[in-house]
């Protein structure tokens, strides 16, 4: 991602237009659609109008995800890209004509790139998530979320995180408190 960095402002926004149109292709080209907040995923499934739940195959294990018509090829079949609480997760039927999957996150702390690992990725990096959910957690929640969200974006980019920014700082504060010191054999990690 280093090439990004040296990009103009021009160039970034082209190319980050170029990969979300990319991207919405992709996406639209799934038997699916999705969507997903920290510490859920809701997959949206197409079915034929009028069918029933018994109609349906769907089985949703910790890393495996399969859903269909009973009797009839998969819809979708494949390894989840993250681990799930089955127990929090479910499905249900809208109108006859949509099967809705709700997958608990095992870690709520991280954005998925895509459901099933062999499927097209999206970029977290471009992850925004809707202001009135990160307004609604509390002070200290709404820190921490915001910063793992740094934090996602400095490793995506091969940056230094914030505990990384701030175990540097205090060595070089120690540093220059300490000139007579000699650190240039020194291995910091």
């Amino acid at each position: 991602m280093d090439d990004y960095d040296k990009l103009t402002p021009e160039q970034r926004e082209a190319k980050d237009k170029e990969d979300r149109a990319r991207e919405e292709a992709e996406q639209a080209a799934l038997p699916y659609r999705w969507k997903q907040e920290l510490g859920e995923v809701d997959v949206y499934v197409p079915v034929p109008k009028g069918t029933r739940g018994r109609d349906l195959a769907v089985n949703i294990q910790k890393k495996k995800l399969v859903v269909g018509l009973k009797g009839k090829e998969p819809i979708m079949e494949g390894e989840l890209c993250k681990e799930i609480k089955v127990d929090e997760s479910t499905w249900t039927l809208e109108d006859q004509s949509t099967l809705l999957v709700h997958l608990e996150k095992l870690n709520a702390m991280e954005w998925w790139e895509n459901v099933l690992k062999h499927h097209p990725k999206i970029d977290v990096r471009k992850i925004n998530p809707e202001p009135g959910k990160l307004s609604d957690l509390d002070g200290e929640t709404r820190g921490m979320v915001e910063k793992m969200m740094f934090d996602n974006q400095q490793k995506q980019l091969g940056k230094p995180t914030s505990d990384e920014m701030k175990k540097m700082e205090m060595l070089e504060k120690f540093k220059a408190a300490h000139p007579e010191m000699d650190f240039s054999n020194a291995k910091i990690s």
